[in-house]
């Protein structure tokens, strides 16, 4: 640096300070008492701050090297391991082959709830309506579909089920708080023609955890459910299931991420995650 650049430099802490610092002379400049003091607490602050940004540091490599994701049933166990083995691939080619990832299951409500709280750093869900106090994105969209075994009244060709009837048959059922059953009850609101019609819905057949457990059951005869297309589709395939039609029902819902924090995520694991789950959502069938 020039001389006069040092100066103003000087000069400029000075009036920050509001003391003097350096003592100039035409044989030179030295430190006033005042100087040597604030001199020696500065070189103390100093350490700490290069201490403090070591430790960010340390902490920003684990966040980059630790993904918690939560996701509901259907998203964790039908889309969510491909979209983890694209991001290991992407992490490894950039160089870090040690990404972690820790995954919690459970409906959505669970899922926001891991969220809110810290414990996840993204978690995904569907649904009809957005978790309170969460940011969320669209990435991509999925439809119901109602299935029932081979030898079921609705499964015979040209029988087509109403709204009305649907919201009076027992189903085999998620439980309350899941995506799919928030879904399905909106949808059949949606579609009652008068407001006394409206969440009118018959208790469940049977109310299971999880989405593999319905298909099992409505598999073995226990009646008809609705459930992602995701989950039955092989099954539909293999004739061990039948899709039935639905008249007027509205059976699409969008998949989220969800998060908390800054409008625009921080770069990491999480941020690349949810880029890749967009990417790889395939259209709707």
């Amino acid at each position: 640096m020039s001389q006069q650049a040092v100066s103003a430099r000087i000069s400029a802490i000075e009036a920050l300070v509001g003391v003097t610092l350096v003592r100039r002379t035409s044989r030179g400049s030295s430190l006033t008492p005042a100087g040597a003091a604030v001199s020696e607490w500065a070189i103390r602050l100093l350490e700490h701050a290069e201490e403090m940004d070591a430790g960010l540091a340390a902490l920003r490599g684990d966040a980059r090297r630790t993904l918690r994701v939560a996701a509901n049933l259907t998203i964790s166990e039908y889309l969510l391991p491909g979209w983890l083995v694209a991001l290991r691939q992407e992490a490894e080619l950039g160089g870090d082959a040690h990404l972690a990832v820790h995954m919690d299951v459970g409906n959505s409500a669970f899922v926001a709830g891991r969220v809110a709280t810290g414990e996840s750093d993204v978690g995904f869900v569907e649904g009809a309506t957005l978790p309170r106090g969460l940011r969320s994105r669209v990435i991509g969209e999925d439809r119901l579909a109602l299935v029932v075994p081979p030898g079921h009244a609705w499964a015979r060709p040209g029988v087509r089920v109403s709204p009305s009837e649907l919201a009076a048959t027992p189903l085999v059922a998620r439980e309350q708080g899941s995506g799919t059953r928030e879904v399905l009850t909106a949808a059949l609101q949606a579609a009652a023609r008068s407001p006394a019609a409206k969440g009118t819905l018959a208790e469940p057949a049977i109310e299971l955890p999880t989405t593999s457990a319905v298909r099992a059951a409505v598999v073995a005869g226990a009646g008809p459910a609705v459930l992602s297309y995701l989950a039955v589709e092989d099954d539909v395939t293999a004739g061990r299931l039948v899709l039935a039609s639905i008249d007027g029902l509205d059976l699409r819902r969008k998949l989220r991420a969800v998060r908390i924090g800054p409008t625009r995520p921080p770069p990491g694991p999480a941020r690349d995650l949810v880029a890749l789950a967009g990417k790889l959502m395939k259209p709707t069938v």
